[in-house]
């Protein structure tokens, strides 16, 4: 048996992140082993004409798509149904959480707890009970589905706004 195929196989139909040790556990391959595999299955995906590449988090290893062909696949996705709304709710949970439900209720209206309902659901966020509100933070799920760390989308997201900000004429 194809050892790297066996791999890969194992980290496409995961749902969350494996480390080497999982891998290694469900393959039967050595763990020094996988490390080797895994360096070269990186190495492969990284070239030009493959979609997905092979990421390495602090919980383990994961496929993802490649950024450059994110928006043309994401339709596919499983969270391609987000409303304008919900986007603009995880733009500001990602800037400035963990933020109060509160807040956000503020900048949308109460839209924001429908929103927020929903982001929970599809596992995005997470609300925890906070005095007679709720601090709502990103989850793994958010960076997965986005491809990148929240520190990242933050940065983003940041620059964004100071884009618009300085584009945007000031009222005299």
């Amino acid at each position: 048996m194809n050892q790297r195929a066996l791999l890969e196989a194992a980290l496409f139909v995961a749902e969350k992140t494996l480390s080497a040790a999982r891998l290694s556990e469900l393959t039967g391959i050595p763990e020094p082993k996988i490390h080797i595999l895994l360096l070269e299955m990186k190495e492969d995906y990284e070239k030009e004409d493959r979609g997905i590449i092979l990421v390495e988090t602090p919980e383990g290893y994961e496929l993802r798509i490649k950024p450059e062909y994110r928006d043309k696949v994401v339709p596919l996705a499983p969270f391609s149904d987000l409303s304008e709304g919900m986007m603009r709710s995880l733009a500001i949970i990602a800037v400035k959480q963990p933020v109060k439900q509160s807040v956000l209720v503020r900048y949308q209206g109460n839209k924001a707890y429908g929103y927020i309902a929903e982001l929970e659901t599809k596992g995005l966020v997470k609300a925890d009970k906070f005095g007679r509100t709720k601090i709502i933070t990103t989850t793994p799920e958010f960076e997965k589905y986005f491809g990148r760390s929240s520190e990242e989308i933050k940065k983003i997201l940041t620059e964004e706004e100071k884009k618009v900000e300085t584009e945007s004429p000031r009222p005299e």
